[in-house]
């Protein structure tokens, strides 16, 4: 199940989680995020108890998005033991996530 992330969970969803999180920042308006929800959705089923996987809205969260420093979307930010590990930008394919995810899980 995908998450919502908000200033309000952000310490706890996130920052304390025991697994993995990966974090997808976006906004409605972006064209390239579109293309991207559904498998951003997807692997947050396929991967659901292993790693957490949420959204961002960036209009809507605009202090996270500042303090990670997305500047441009979507940006995905892999979080591990509450710190950053790794920062994505831009849309790729499914394959290419589901890679990325598998690294951190490694």
């Amino acid at each position: 199940m995908e998450l919502k992330f908000t200033k309000q969970n952000f310490a706890e969803e996130v920052l304390s989680s025991k697994q993995p999180v990966l974090i997808d920042f976006y906004a409605d308006w972006c064209g390239p995020c579109k293309m991207m929800a559904p498998v951003v959705e997807k692997l947050a089923e396929e991967y659901e108890g292993r790693i957490k996987i949420g959204k961002v809205n960036v209009d809507e969260e605009m202090e996270l998005a500042q303090k990670y420093r997305v500047v441009s979307i979507p940006t995905f930010l892999m979080f591990k033991d509450g710190e950053v590990e790794n920062t994505y930008i831009g849309a790729m394919s499914a394959a290419e996530l589901t890679e990325k995810i598998e690294q951190i899980l490694a």
